[in-house]
């Protein structure tokens, strides 16, 4: 069993969004949240801060509709529910990993530049 998921996994984001994306807005956090093993839907939810059952539940669906993710449900009462990265999946974290470098180096000239872009004409 994978350790319990830091509530404050994405506390240091910045409230931008992201520069490099995978999927849908929620995608590439739920693949940080699956990295290290199965976890159930209340476990994604309570640490996506923001993201509604609803949200959750359409991203899931369409992460096991692109083959990034299995959905396996256990015949128990009362009923639970696991989501694995599958190996395509897991595929995406090199990728995901030199985008967070690329992030770390070079956010400040991203926002700088978005602000640039924005800021009224003289």
């Amino acid at each position: 069993m994978a350790e319990p998921l830091d509530p404050d996994m994405f506390t240091g984001c910045p409230p931008v969004a992201a520069p490099i994306r995978i999927g849908d807005k929620w995608t590439a956090k739920i693949i940080r949240c699956l990295e290290t093993g199965p976890r159930r839907f209340t476990e994604l939810q309570s640490v996506l801060r923001g993201i509604t059952p609803k949200v959750l539940t359409e991203s899931l669906r369409a992460m096991e509709r692109d083959g990034f993710l299995t959905r396996t449900p256990y015949a128990e009462i009362p009923p639970r529910v696991e989501y694995e990265l599958t190996g395509l999946g897991r595929t995406l974290l090199e990728p995901m990993n030199a985008g967070c470098e690329w992030s770390r180096k070079h956010l400040a000239d991203l926002i700088h530049a978005r602000d640039a872009w924005q800021a009224p004409a003289p």
